[in-house]
């Protein structure tokens, strides 16, 4: 076995392979480096989602030629000179691997000029490879262009995902930094097109309105707080406002991003019984704490952070917020609605004077019997409000009928037709296709004969109905879901798609990283049923959704960001497994919207369209759907 030194260009393209894992590890490592050289101005320009081009230009303190050549060998850096600095971290970078790790995978032209100098100094690197320094005109400060990103790593460009999925990972990183620092004028624009331009803010609140719009602002509350350990401060979402997304959640130690579940968890705990299960609050929270005390030295991208005092964190965090949360009152306001209802008088003292008060009287007919029935229902019936079933539990001509004939098998109601339209003719008719097609049913399920109307609803949760073997119970919602799901996949397959118009268009502000979700799978979202178009940079105009689906504004919004979770994911790249998977998604998304069911023939109907499905057993996730109790299993219950 030969043992070897790797040359500086392999090495540095393994060391690439750590730092600089897409597009926007570039964007943040970039970024980064503007905000230490003291910049207060930064912009970013991409290009076909930084395949071809990222470029960050900042106005900091700029580098001499020999530095600028410098920068981009491995290891070299401004930020530590001892091993005691290394306990002392108050910048973004430190070891000096993000420009050598870039300037391995990727073209790098470097401008850059010092206050002090005339002329400035234009450095080029390509795999990892000093081409060219010569002299050129420059402002102050330092513009890195990025060309061909993984060029010379053939395997890793090909893993790199489409361009609406890169540009919402650029704008989270871009985001993180904006967020840290509200005093910085920054601009983020793709492909010529301006996505942030940033002013100045006077505080965090106005960063995050700029960023995230106002109706994130007013949904949270601050939250500050100072120990000998930590000083917390933020906002934190109210309970009424969590989301099953789990978006518009930041942690910030020193200026610094970072993840922890370790500390979400704690925030969670805050909100413990406040926020239903699966819902999670914004937050923008913002720790001080001695660089002594913590370790940002565990992982290459630096969103790691290890704290000497972990537990007194988050004891304080969780005690922080629990205040803020408990100190607002988020309890929900009786609000009377005071339009058409009638005045009550003011009353005097002396109202007795006016006369007696009389009681008002009831007028009723007491020869009525209500279980009376002249037969089928006719223009001239006093009974025509009620539906009769024969032994068979089907709508029959012999017993009452309502003057409107539910459908009830088809899936849709039919109502609307008057005695007067719907003879008794027709009316046999139905019943007839109605008990043929009960029959065929029984053929494909020989113990699923289902009598239409001996069901019993449980706590809308389930139900229950006589077969020939016992009694058969249905998961409503899991029934639902198994019904939208298949109804989304027709839908898919076909050039027509069921969609409910809105009648006033709902706009939703969902931020500019998501807006790339919604581009990137619109045409999917409109086979669904879902009509939705992009208006600006980070806002949606609903224009149409599911049937299954309200079109009331406020379900409308909180319908939104439940989409954003669904199409969060990476998707597989085969087009009709990303198809299934949402259909999935959306179908489970739907049941859990869908309205309750009540009355036994919304529950036949349920049932009916479930037996009309592909699969009546089991939900596309492979939960079941119904299961049958036998009766001797019944009977065994009493021996």
């Amino acid at each position: 076995m030969d043992i070897r030194i790797l040359p500086g260009n392999i090495a540095n393209m393994i060391a690439a392979g750590e730092v600089v894992q897409r597009p926007a590890s570039v964007v943040k490592e970039l970024m980064e480096n503007a905000v230490d050289a003291g910049a207060d101005s930064i912009t970013v320009a991409i290009q076909d989602a930084g395949r071809t081009l990222i470029q960050v230009t900042d106005n900091g303190c700029g580098m001499s030629p020999d530095e600028a050549v410098l920068c981009f060998e491995r290891h070299a850096t401004s930020k530590i000179a001892s091993v005691e600095d290394l306990s002392d971290i108050r910048t973004f970078g430190f070891r000096g691997e993000a420009l050598a790790s870039i300037a391995a995978v990727s073209e790098v032209v470097l401008k850059t000029r010092r206050e002090t100098d005339e002329v400035g100094c234009e450095v080029i690197f390509a795999d990892s490879r000093h081409l060219s320094t010569q002299e050129v005109a420059a402002p102050r400060g330092a513009g890195f262009s990025v060309r061909n990103l993984f060029y010379n790593v053939p395997a890793r460009r090909k893993f790199i995902k489409s361009d609406n999925v890169e540009m919402k990972h650029i704008v989270n990183e871009f985001l993180r930094i904006a967020l840290t620092r509200p005093w910085l004028n920054l601009t983020l624009t793709s492909n010529g097109k301006d996505i942030y331009v940033l002013k100045s803010a006077k505080s965090l609140k106005f960063r995050i309105q700029d960023l995230l719009g106002s109706n994130v602002v007013d949904s949270v509350v601050d939250i500050n707080t100072e120990t000998s350990v930590v000083k917390v401060s933020g906002y934190v979402g109210r309970p009424d406002c969590a989301r099953k997304n789990q978006s518009n959640q930041y942690f910030f130690v020193n200026g610094r991003y970072f993840r922890s579940p370790y500390l979400h968890k704690a925030v969670m705990n805050a909100y413990s019984n406040l926020v239903p299960e699966g819902y999670s609050p914004s937050y923008f929270i913002y720790l001080e704490v001695d660089p002594h005390t913590m370790d940002v030295n565990i992982s290459p991208t630096k969103t790691e952070v290890k704290f000497e005092e972990d537990n007194v964190i988050f004891q304080t965090l969780y005690a922080c917020i629990k205040e803020a949360v408990g100190k607002n009152s988020f309890g929900d306001a009786i609000d009377f609605d005071l339009e058409g209802a009638p005045e009550i008088p003011v009353l005097s003292r002396s109202y007795r004077e006016s006369g007696p008060v009389v009681e008002p009287g009831i007028s009723y007919n007491p020869a009525y019997n209500p279980f009376q029935n002249d037969g089928f229902p006719s223009e001239t019936s006093p009974y025509s409000n009620t539906l009769g079933y024969d032994n068979t539990g089907v709508p029959s001509a012999e017993g009452p009928v309502s003057g409107m004939m539910p459908d009830i098998y088809s899936g849709s109601t039919a109502y609307g037709k008057t005695p007067s339209v719907y003879g008794q003719d027709e009316f046999a008719s139905e019943r007839a296709k109605f008990v043929d097609r009960r029959d065929d049913y029984g053929k494909l399920f020989e113990d699923k004969i289902l009598p239409s109307t001996q069901v019993l609803i449980v706590k809308g949760k389930y139900i229950f109905t006589p077969v020939k073997s016992g009694v058969m119970i249905v998961n409503i919602r899991r029934a639902a879901e198994r019904i939208l799901f298949d109804n989304y996949m027709k839908n898919a397959s076909s050039e027509r798609c069921c969609t409910q118009a809105s009648l006033f268009p709902v706009q939703v502000r969902i931020g500019a990283a998501d807006m790339y979700l919604f581009s990137e799978c619109r045409d999917i979202l409109e086979k669904f049923g879902f009509d939705i178009e992009p208006q600006g940079t980070d806002t949606v105009v609903v224009k149409g959704v599911p049937e299954s689906y309200s079109t009331e504004p406020d379900s409308v919004e909180k319908l939104i960001p439940d989409l954003i979770l669904a199409l969060s994911d990476d998707h597989v790249s085969a087009r009709e497994n990303m198809i299934s998977v949402l259909a999935g998604r959306f179908a489970h998304l739907g049941a859990v919207n869908s309205a309750p069911v009540r009355t036994p023939l919304e529950a036949q109907r349920l049932i009916d369209d479930l037996f009309a499905c592909s699969n009546t057993e089991f939900t596309d996730s492979g939960h079941r759907i119904m299961s049958v109790l036998p009766e001797d299993d019944i009977a065994g219950m009493f021996r």
